[in-house]
């Protein structure tokens, strides 16, 4: 029977080797098949080392003590290899021209397909598949520096969907691109879950976007988990919200203003849409 939970953190502490504190500490987290999941805080609060975790970035390829367990699809990170983890948990990062090895895009994305030694015929399949989900059908023979930055991040992505993993990992994965780029790799990812079943973990500081793709937000401060609820739920915490610092969308931040100012409020609107119903709401009374 295959168990609804994709991804299983036990008891998880963790110190890099150069630290005298814990970048993780006592995190326990189960990631739901098909889910998607944004994890967000402030800068140093340990979203990345916790991504880092669930491929086996850590702790294989960097070095520091780590307690506890990561199952990924039943599988201790801890008991298996990289290579082997990246077949389910696929790692998408910051900067896409650290992944991308190949000088075509079509070359890049058959680059993993090749070293898992499948069958030509399965390669030229897969390939196709990343490319149309990645929406760079008719660039497949453009060299890969002449790509955009949106570009090249949708590539890395293509080449990491190419590995079919049952889990998409994403640090940052538009911070570094301009808006154009970032809504082509918000809607590939949102594809991703929504059309294809993939489970996408994402750290991501766009509290707009992530309010409105996400099943669930998970808020750490100090390398620790302190919120994980349905992003409605989770700005209703205004006191929180405030102590750690953490952005709210911009039109719950309205509200806490006016909070402040003495009017009372009960709804926290986290879209648009519900803002302007309690706005229609507030002038009716």
């Amino acid at each position: 029977m295959v168990s609804d939970e994709i991804i299983s953190v036990e008891n998880l502490s963790y110190t890099y080797m150069s630290g005298n504190s814990y970048a993780l500490n006592n995190i326990n987290l189960k990631i739901r098949r098909g889910e998607f999941v944004v994890i967000m805080g402030p800068s140093g609060c340990g979203k990345s080392t916790l991504l880092y975790t669930f491929n086996g970035i850590i702790p294989h390829l960097f070095r520091g003590k780590m307690e506890g367990h990561v199952i990924v699809d039943g599988i201790d990170t801890r008991e298996s290899s990289i290579s082997k983890l990246s077949q389910i948990v696929g790692m998408v990062f910051q900067n896409p021209e650290t992944q991308i090895v190949s000088s075509t895009v079509i070359e890049e994305v058959a680059f993993g397909p090749e070293n898992l030694n499948l069958p030509t015929k399965e390669i030229q399949k897969r390939v196709e598949e990343a490319l149309t989900i990645a929406r760079l059908t008719d660039k497949r023979d453009f060299p890969t520096t002449s790509l955009s930055g949106g570009e090249k991040q949708a590539l890395a992505i293509a080449s990491v969907i190419a590995l079919r993993p049952k889990v998409l990992a994403l640090d940052e994965p538009t911070s570094m691109l301009d808006p154009a780029g970032a809504a082509m790799v918000s809607n590939i990812i949102n594809d991703l879950n929504k059309k294809f079943g993939i489970t996408v973990v994402a750290v991501d500081h766009r509290v707009e976007w992530a309010v409105n793709v996400a099943d669930r937000l998970i808020v750490m401060d100090r390398g620790q988990i302190i919120v994980d609820d349905k992003p409605s739920n989770v700005f209703k915490l205004y006191e929180l919200v405030k102590k750690i610092g953490f952005r709210p969308p911009q039109v719950t931040e309205l509200v806490y203003r006016l909070m402040d100012n003495g009017i009372p409020i009960q709804d926290f609107p986290i879209t648009v849409e519900e803002a302007e119903r309690l706005v229609r709401w507030l002038v009716d009374d």
